[in-house]
């Protein structure tokens, strides 16, 4: 999908919203839609019909988030650590100090690429070579690269290239390329570029002829049409893993574009539509939270996002999103 559409290098001066504003939105917006999505989590749209009719809000009394919140809080605060200067051993060692040489714990939740991971770098491996397991293509690093387009706000080429790096450890292939794809994307939405531009810049940052690019063109044309047109353009009948990174990615984005951006309606067009309904309505969330910002967001759903319980990453318990948002965009001097 190509587009003429000018993206911003950075929110403008007199941009109401503001980079903390969107930053706020992005990184909350994840952690909602992350809570919102989780008890759909692998079903079918007739099964959330059958069961709570249609999701237009949380469905259990106490919502939270899952691997997908805690592993992009573990991202963020990476990014905060390393910046731009981020390399593969940084990654890795952080992989270590706060995840594989800890005791594992209940480690609730975890995907089979971040098991996989941490089975070779607990024997040894490293970069790219810990990436190399059954589940590379997974959307792990999709889930948690959000913190990179906010980190490069503006800048979508260094937020997908930092995103790589992140991912470098655990996925490879079409599971970086949907990590690639959310980071940029999200970095173009904080700069206030509209949904074709964001949509535009993602595709800007992966292979055109990749799995990933075909999924989310298809996704973002059948957009107007609605969810079930989305989800009729990308997802394989019959195929037991909804983890798949062309599949996720091109799901959230499709519903972001069918919202036109609405944080509400795209987050549960995500959820509603099954799957890996946390990780589609996180990544929806995240890109329109970063395109309306914080204030988008129904307080009844933010009011809900608590410090991390480290349910999966213990190391991550205590940590807010919030937080991050802050840490990722420090306020200019005055």
């Amino acid at each position: 999908m190509a587009s003429t559409t000018r993206i911003p290098s950075a929110p403008a001066p007199g941009d109401a919203l503001g980079l903390r504003e969107r930053a706020r939105g992005a990184l909350l917006g994840l952690a909602v839609g992350d809570a919102l999505g989780a008890p759909a989590e692998n079903m079918k749209p007739s099964e959330i019909r059958a069961r709570w009719g249609r999701i237009t809000g949380y469905v259990t009394d106490h919502p939270a988030g899952t691997d997908d919140t805690e592993y992009a809080i573990f991202s963020g605060l990476l990014l905060a650590r390393h910046g731009s200067a981020l390399t593969p051993a940084h990654v890795g060692a952080a992989w270590h100090e706060l995840i594989a040489d800890r005791a594992e714990g209940r480690f609730r939740g975890a995907g089979f690429s971040e098991r996989g991971t941490l089975e070779n770098l607990r024997r040894g491996l490293a970069a790219p070579i810990s990436a190399q397991h059954r589940h590379a293509w997974s959307d792990g690093l999709a889930m948690r690269a959000a913190p990179h387009g906010v980190f490069a706000a503006g800048r979508p080429d260094e937020a997908a290239r930092l995103a790589a790096i992140d991912g470098s450890v655990s996925h490879d292939g079409e599971g970086i390329h949907g990590g690639r794809a959310v980071a940029a994307g999200v970095a173009a939405a904080m700069a206030g570029a509209p949904v074709v531009a964001v949509v535009a810049s993602a595709l800007a940052v992966v292979p055109d002829d990749s799995w990933t690019a075909r999924s989310l063109r298809r996704a973002v044309t059948a957009a107007h049409l609605g969810e079930r047109a989305v989800r009729a353009a990308v997802v394989i009948g019959g195929y037991p893993w909804t983890d798949l990174a062309p599949e996720a990615v091109a799901l959230a984005f499709g519903a972001y574009a069918a919202a036109d951006g609405d944080f509400e309606q795209a987050v549960l067009t995500a959820v509603n539509m099954g799957r890996d309904a946390d990780t589609t309505a996180a990544v929806a969330g995240a890109l329109a939270g970063a395109t309306r910002g914080a204030s988008a967001i129904p307080p009844a759903w933010s009011s809900a996002i608590t410090p991390a319980r480290g349910s999966c990453l213990p190391a991550m318990a205590g940590h807010h999103v919030l937080d991050i948002a802050t840490l990722l965009t420090p306020e200019p001097p005055t």
